[in-house]
């Protein structure tokens, strides 16, 4: 039986490239953060900031582009 030190040890807890390069996007154009979640037919994007989820929905195609993903890329708020 494995101890939990050792089921952690061989975790990989590296992001996905699409969830790296939407966080550097943000990042860069709009000096915020935001938590991306990865499900299987898509991409969340959430930040607190409605005013920033806006003008994300506004660059979508950019963000979409900037992430190279084929996902549905979906914004929250919250």
């Amino acid at each position: 039986m494995d101890g939990l030190g050792d089921i952690l040890q061989r975790k990989d807890f590296d992001e996905p490239p699409e969830v790296r390069a939407i966080k550097e996007y943000v990042r860069s154009y709009y000096a915020a953060e935001v938590r991306v979640t990865m499900q299987p037919h898509a991409v969340v994007v959430s930040a607190r900031s409605a005013a920033l989820i806006g003008s994300l929905r506004l660059n979508l195609p950019k963000l979409q582009a900037a992430a190279a993903t084929d996902k549905r890329i979906m914004l929250r708020i919250g």
